[in-house]
């Protein structure tokens, strides 16, 4: 059996996890302020990621349709931050 850091198993486990969007969603609700700019976290009320679909919720109207505009610059952002290229889709609520 071979070693394997802490981090290395971390990232296997959540690999094969289900835990792996809701442990994913943290780390872009963690940054979600610097990816996409004050105005838009402060209205933006949920973040979800369900495999490589990732899912912006919000309430404002004009947000949404902007954030629409924005979707693929929202999916290069996010992989980028990510460190990899996980989201293939964005959905906005």
């Amino acid at each position: 059996m071979g070693e394997y850091s802490m981090g290395d198993a971390m990232r296997q486990f959540l690999k094969q996890s289900r835990l792996k969007g809701n442990v994913l969603a943290l780390q872009i609700t963690g940054v979600w302020e610097e990816i996409m700019g004050k105005t838009i976290a402060r209205y933006t009320d949920k973040i979800e990621i369900h495999g490589t679909t990732l899912y912006i919720q919000t309430s404002v109207a004009p947000l949404k349709q902007e954030l629409l505009y924005k979707r693929d610059k929202i999916k290069e952002r996010v992989n980028e931050a990510l460190g990899e290229n996980l989201i293939r889709e964005v959905v906005i609520r």
